[in-house]
C-alpha cells in the first residue's frame, strides 16, 4: 500500500482499468474531501454532497474499463462532481415545481370543495326561506323559478291571472331579498 501513495494519479488510472481495487481506494481517499466541499459549495447541503462524491466514486469504479485518456485526474473528477450537481439541481427543480403543482391542485381542490360547500349552505338557506313562503306564493315563486314557467302557464295552471302572478312572484323576491340579500338571490338565479 505504501507504493500507492507515491504513485501519481495517472499511475493509480492504469491500475484501476486494470481492476486493482487499491488503486481505487487511494484515489478515493486523495480526493473524496476536496470533492465532498466543491459539491457542498454547489449544492449547499453536506448529505447531497456526500452522496453525489459517492455517486462519482461509484461511476468511476463501474466503468473503469470504458475510461477515457485521462490527463488530469482533479480535472476529470470535478467535471463529474459538476455534471452529478447540475443533475441535482434539475432534478431538485422538477422536485419543487412538482410539490408547487401538487400543492396548488390541493389549494385548488379545497378552494373548490369550499366553494361547493359554501353555495350548498347558501341553496339550503334560500330553500327555508322558500318553504316559510305563504303557501299560494310559494307555489308561484317555484312554478316561475324553478320549474321555469311563463307567468301565462303558472296562470293557466293554477287558473289565477297573470297579474297576480306577477305580484306573488315580486312579493316572493321583495321577502327573500330582505331575508337573504339581493347578490345572494342573483348568484342563485332567482331574481330575474
Amino acid at each position: 500500500m505504501g507504493f500507492l501513495t507515491h504513485a501519481n494519479d495517472r499511475e493509480l488510472v492504469v491500475m484501476l482499468q486494470a481492476g486493482d481495487n487499491a488503486a481505487f481506494t487511494e484515489l478515493y481517499n486523495r480526493y473524496k474531501k476536496p470533492l465532498i466541499i466543491h459539491g457542498y459549495k454547489k449544492t449547499g447541503d453536506l448529505e447531497d454532497a456526500k452522496e453525489i462524491v459517492q455517486e462519482v466514486f461509484s461511476t468511476l469504479w463501474s466503468q473503469r474499463e470504458q475510461l477515457p485518456p485521462i490527463q488530469q485526474v482533479s480535472a476529470y473528477l470535478y467535471t463529474m462532481v459538476r455534471n452529478k450537481v447540475l443533475n441535482y439541481i434539475e432534478h431538485k427543480q422538477v422536485e419543487a415545481r412538482y410539490a408547487l403543482n401538487f400543492q396548488n391542485f390541493i389549494d385548488e381542490g379545497h378552494n373548490a370543495s369550499d366553494i361547493q360547500m359554501r353555495e350548498k349552505e347558501l341553496q339550503q338557506m334560500i330553500d327555508k326561506e322558500i318553504a316559510a313562503l305563504p303557501p299560494k306564493m310559494r307555489e308561484v315563486f317555484i312554478l316561475s323559478r324553478k320549474e321555469h314557467l311563463s307567468h301565462k302557464e303558472i296562470a293557466e295552471r293554477l287558473n289565477i291571472s297573470e297579474f297576480t302572478v306577477k305580484n306573488h312572484i315580486k312579493a316572493a323576491l321583495k321577502i327573500l331579498r330582505l331575508k337573504i340579500g339581493l347578490c345572494t338571490l342573483i348568484a342563485f338565479h332567482y331574481f330575474f
